[in-house]
């Protein structure tokens, strides 16, 4: 498969079939404002790597495909970090939807970027838009919407969209669960212009106050797949965390013992 032209070269290693970039948070910003400051007419996708996503892109070719045409594919996962910094020895954060959004939203006091807040259940979503105005009093939410958890006609999606570019945000948030964000991003980075789009899933939940996020002690150690396991979504998530987590630990490890990471 192509890589990716917009990917560093040199920092760019594949784990089981998706490409991981090694990027600080200080990287990251860069890249950021180097895309809004162009406003280019396509949207800007960012991909987030975690052990589940790595897992879904092995066994499927269409999520496969949408990561490796992502514009930034940054690690999510520990597991991910560790490797990139200790074994390759590249500077590296961990770069989590929370955190990402937290930074986004410092940054914003200095770029005064505006957000678009997509997905999630509604009172779920208008309380996450007055957390983050709280926490964050220079944040500019220029609009927010719950879609139905149903397909969306033509006219109700064409309705979104036009509502979006009339908005014009430059960090659309987009909180549907993977591997459905991934796929609404993918349809929509050349419908909506000019943005970036991160898919945020459960920080939604997070900032919303459904359930509570993992302490970063918890996070950075690489269990915070135990934390939610532990949670009020138990049932929803106990497949991603036994029997995913299984097939992307077997395959991590033999990709260790081999220490076969294309570059």
């Amino acid at each position: 498969m192509q890589k990716n032209p917009n990917f560093s070269t040199n920092k760019v290693y594949r784990f089981l079939r998706t490409p991981v970039e090694a990027i600080t948070y200080d990287m990251f910003l860069s890249k950021i404002d180097m895309w809004l400051g162009e406003k280019k007419s396509n949207s800007s996708h960012v991909a987030l790597i975690n052990a589940y996503c790595a897992t879904l892109a092995f066994q499927d070719n269409r999520i496969s495909r949408i990561y490796n045409e992502a514009d930034l594919i940054v690690p999510d996962g520990m597991p991910f970090v560790y490797w990139l910094r200790f074994i390759l020895k590249r500077p590296c954060d961990q770069l989590d939807a929370t955190n990402i959004l937290r930074k986004l939203a410092q940054h914003a006091k200095h770029k005064n970027y505006s957000f678009y807040l997509y997905g999630g259940h509604l009172p779920v979503l208008e309380q996450m838009k007055c957390n983050l105005e709280a926490q964050y009093p220079h944040i500019n939410i220029v609009g927010y919407k719950s879609p139905p958890f149903r397909k969306l006609s033509e006219i109700e999606d064409k309705t979104i969209c036009d509502e979006i570019n009339q908005l014009n945000p430059d960090i659309i948030c987009i909180g549907l669960g993977t591997p459905k964000q991934d796929y609404w991003i993918y349809d929509h980075k050349k419908k909506i212009k000019g943005a970036i789009m991160v898919p945020c899933g459960a920080i939604f939940d997070f900032f919303g106050g459904r359930i509570s996020k993992a302490p970063d002690i918890v996070s950075k150690s690489g269990f915070e797949w135990l934390y939610r396991l532990c949670s009020k979504d138990f049932k929803r998530l106990l497949k991603r965390y036994t029997v995913i987590n299984a097939i992307f630990l077997w395959h991590f490890f033999l990709q260790l013992i081999t220490n076969k990471v294309i570059r």
